[in-house]
């Protein structure tokens, strides 16, 4: 089988590196890729929005399994395109992919569905978001653009000053275009984060491992929002209860709230918790695997992934073992662009790659990366991350920074602390 990865981030890199392992598949291509996945499959030199392009290079060439990797051309309908045409495409339909691409729909759904998520209030109005803000009590709030912003349109806000700033911020169409249209409040919550995927073709779900995701650009989790600074899996005290409550109050509720409003769901969803005292709370939904959390829990997948995709589609979950997994730990740790998430410098040479051997519990995974005149330089904010295993979280922290120490690229930054004790 022929198998095209769409997207060209660390995720799909992370996917083409599993995919390529399995015995089904004699062929990977990735579109539009990047130097990473270059390496383990063949780049196609085709947009993730050119779904008529895509379409046309899957015909061609025969391919017999597309995975869409990013949520753009999943809120976009590419699913849709592709099974018009008779194809198969893992992934979510447009209207599934709606809880990603609107938040204010995702709030709505949680409330509808009675899935434990914190109070909410949604403006289309810029001055009645004001004024919202000028009447509530002063203190900490979250402020989101609804639409997609790449993972960075969430603010949050420790006063009235602050969520005006936030409000200005993710309203302006020069940074997330028609993202911020319509804004959404949430209360602030405490607690710990945790990043909670599962497979699911409608009927049948199956879990994947926790993991932690740290998004702030520094350590200690200051510092604005990025797409994601590192992660890990296993998370450390997590402990049955609260899988239970998670896959009983979060994750059936949605599949079942999804069936009750005739939203046809087959692919990955992403839960984004909060760990509260008084239980987990959806922070946000994503209609595909996270990145960085894709990379870490990769590594620890020893099933192989592409039947699991195939009977996704096929809507035969039921029919499939549970995925068996590494008991080590993966820690991944992300290297970004100065500047980040801000404005930062691109075509900077990257060296010291050579220098790091890959071996199965150690790999380097490329997002932001490409081959201009036969040198490897970056391309984009987040440029590569560094994920190793190891028997318990210091072994595995220890390698990934070791090795990361040997990456070089001017401007270079990279969380010190991750994963957070």
């Amino acid at each position: 089988m022929k198998v095209l990865v769409v997207g060209g981030g660390g995720r799909e890199h992370a996917l083409c590196w599993k995919i390529r392992q399995s015995p089904l598949v004699d062929e990977v291509y990735c579109a539009p890729g990047n130097a990473g996945t270059a390496e383990v499959a063949t780049n196609v030199d085709l947009s993730v929005s050119d779904t008529a392009g895509l379409i046309a290079f899957a015909k061609s060439e025969k391919i017999g399994l597309t995975v869409i990797g990013p949520e753009d051309p999943l809120c976009d309908g590419i699913v849709d395109a592709f099974r018009a045409e008779d194809m198969k495409a893992f992934g979510p339909s447009k209207a599934g992919a709606n809880i990603e691409g609107s938040k204010a729909f995702a709030r709505d759904f949680c409330k509808r569905n009675r899935i434990p998520s914190p109070s909410y209030w949604v403006y289309d109005n810029p001055a009645h978001a004001k004024a919202f803000l000028e009447n509530r009590p002063d203190g900490a709030i979250v402020v989101k653009a609804s639409g997609l912003a790449a993972g960075k349109g969430v603010i949050i806000a420790q006063d009235r000053d602050e969520a005006h700033t936030a409000l200005r911020t993710c309203s302006n169409p020069k940074l997330f275009g028609d993202a911020g249209r319509q804004i959404v409040f949430e209360e602030f919550l405490q607690g710990t984060e945790l990043s909670v995927m599962m497979l699911t073709d409608g009927h049948t779900i199956i879990p994947f491992e926790p993991a932690r995701d740290h998004k702030p650009v520094l350590d200690g989790n200051k510092g604005p929002n990025t797409g994601g600074m590192g992660a890990v899996s296993p998370v450390a005290s997590l402990g049955n209860r609260i899988r239970h409550q998670i896959e009983n109050q979060v994750l059936i509720p949605a599949v079942h709230g999804m069936n009750r409003e005739e939203i046809e769901y087959r692919g990955f969803l992403y839960a984004g918790l909060m760990l509260t005292t008084s239980g987990p709370r959806v922070l946000e939904f994503n209609c595909r695997l996270g990145d960085p959390e894709t990379q870490p829990l990769l590594m620890r997948l020893k099933s192989d992934i592409v039947p699991l995709m195939l009977h996704t589609i096929d809507g035969t979950l039921d029919q499939v073992e549970a995925p068996e997994w590494d008991s080590r730990t993966a820690v991944c740790v992300v290297a970004c662009s100065g500047g980040y998430p801000g404005e930062y410098e691109t075509g900077l040479p990257i060296h010291g790659l050579e220098t790091i051997e890959a071996a199965p519990d150690l790999q380097v995974f490329h997002a932001g990366t490409s081959i201009g005149s036969g040198e490897l330089a970056t391309s984009g904010g987040r440029v590569l991350a560094v994920c190793a295993l190891g028997d318990g979280v210091e072994e595995a922290r220890r390698k990934a920074y070791e090795n990361m120490a040997k990456i070089e690229f001017r401007g270079k930054h990279c969380r010190s602390d991750i994963p957070m004790r």
